[in-house]
């Protein structure tokens, strides 16, 4: 199984989770892919994975951004294989300035991002990895949000396809997203 998780105010309609789930299914292995819609509570988020699909060795996680955070720890707790695509470094501090109310990316549902929520995530932060080779990262130069030297020092080891430009959403996704399905696991691309 591949499963998705979307970064922070993002959804299973997000561009690359579209395009991870078109591929697939023109290959005739759309039943494998699963993104759930996440809860803004990284503790609920976690426990959804858990829940809906018991991730196991198996299994591969794609994580985007905070999704990506999500994945490294599941990973680690669970033995699956991750992707992470500019994943977040450090939310507990970088989100604390958004919390209140706000409205997801792909429409126009409010949530209440709790003060409380980072704890949670503070809970979730992996001290470090314990199989590099179960990793693949993808680090953009031009992320806007995350900065690349920080998502490759903090994976430091692992397979990385390190893009010279663009950006945090990595809106050039296309162009590596069979990559991406490949490291999934044999017969996903």
């Amino acid at each position: 199984m591949l499963i998705y998780l979307h970064g922070f105010r993002s959804s299973p309609l997000s561009f690359k989770a579209r395009l991870i789930a078109e591929r697939l299914a023109a290959a005739g292995r759309g039943a494998e892919f699963a993104c759930p819609q996440l809860p803004p509570s990284p503790r609920a988020a976690i426990e959804l994975v858990r829940a809906q699909f018991k991730p196991g060795s198996g299994d591969t996680l794609i994580g985007s951004s905070l999704g990506g955070y999500y994945a490294t720890y599941l990973a680690e707790a669970h033995g699956c294989r991750a992707v992470l695509l500019n994943p977040a470094i450090h939310p507990g501090r970088d989100l604390a300035p958004y919390v209140g109310p706000m409205a997801m990316y792909h429409s126009d549902e409010l949530f209440e991002f709790q003060a409380s929520y980072i704890d949670e995530m503070r809970e979730l932060e992996t001290v470090r990895i314990t199989r590099p080779e179960r990793y693949f990262l993808v680090a953009a130069k031009g992320d806007e949000l995350i900065d690349w030297r920080d998502m490759v020092a903090r994976y430091a080891g692992v397979e990385t396809l390190l893009l010279a430009g663009s950006d945090h959403g990595l809106s050039d996704f296309a162009d590596y997203c069979e990559r991406v399905i490949a490291f999934a696991g044999p017969g996903m691309a």
